[in-house]
C-alpha cells in the first residue's frame, strides 16, 4: 500500500535512510539522521505542499518517495526535486516504480511540470529507475562530492510532467 507519509513514520524512514547515509554514497549526508529529524523534514515537505509517500507492508514500511523545492526563486514553484528510498529487504520488488509512479501523478494533479532527481553515480539501479519512469539526463557534474574519501559525480535527470500552464 503507497500512502502518505505521517510524523509517526519517522522513526522507520529513519532507519531505511541511515543505511544509505552511513554505507553508500548514494546520499551524501555523512552522519546517521535521527527520527526527530526526519519528522521535521516531513513536515517541511508537507508546509511546501508538497507529498511525501511510503509503501507500506503489514505496518512495516519498506520505502518512501518525496519532493522537494527545486530552487527558493518563485520562478521555480512548478519544478521539483524528487528522490526515492527502499529498505534493503525491499529491493527488486518493483517498489521504487511504484512510488515514483505515484509520486509523479500526485505532482502532476498538483500541477508541477518539471521533477529533477540527482543520482551520485555510478548508480546503475538509479539511472534504471529514473530512465524506466521517463526521466532523461540533463547533467553530469563531475567531482562535486566527496564521501568515504573519493570525489563523487551527480548526474541529473529530468521529466516534464504537465503542460506549461503559464
Amino acid at each position: 500500500m503507497i500512502r502518505p507519509a505521517q510524523a509517526d513514520d519517522a522513526a522507520q524512514i529513519a532507519a531505511i535512510y541511515n543505511h544509505y547515509v552511513l554505507n553508500t554514497t548514494i546520499t551524501f549526508e555523512t552522519q546517521a539522521v535521527s527520527a526527530i529529524e526526519i519528522a521535521g523534514r516531513i513536515d517541511g515537505v508537507a508546509a511546501a505542499e508538497l507529498p511525501w509517500l511510503v509503501a507500506e507492508e503489514d505496518g512495516r514500511l519498506l520505502g518512501y518517495a518525496y519532493a522537494t523545492p527545486w530552487r527558493s526563486r518563485a520562478a521555480y514553484r512548478r519544478s521539483v526535486e524528487v528522490t526515492v528510498y527502499l529498505d534493503q529487504q525491499a529491493r527488486g520488488r518493483g517498489l521504487g516504480t511504484a512510488l515514483y509512479g505515484a509520486l509523479f501523478a500526485v505532482l502532476q494533479q498538483g500541477g508541477i511540470h518539471a521533477a529533477i532527481g540527482g543520482i551520485a553515480l555510478p548508480n546503475d539501479a538509479s539511472v534504471r529507475l529514473h530512465e524506466k519512469l521517463g526521466m532523461k539526463q540533463v547533467a553530469h557534474f563531475k567531482e562535486v562530492g566527496r564521501k568515504f574519501g573519493r570525489w563523487i559525480d551527480v548526474g541529473y535527470w529530468q521529466r516534464l510532467l504537465t503542460a506549461p500552464t503559464e
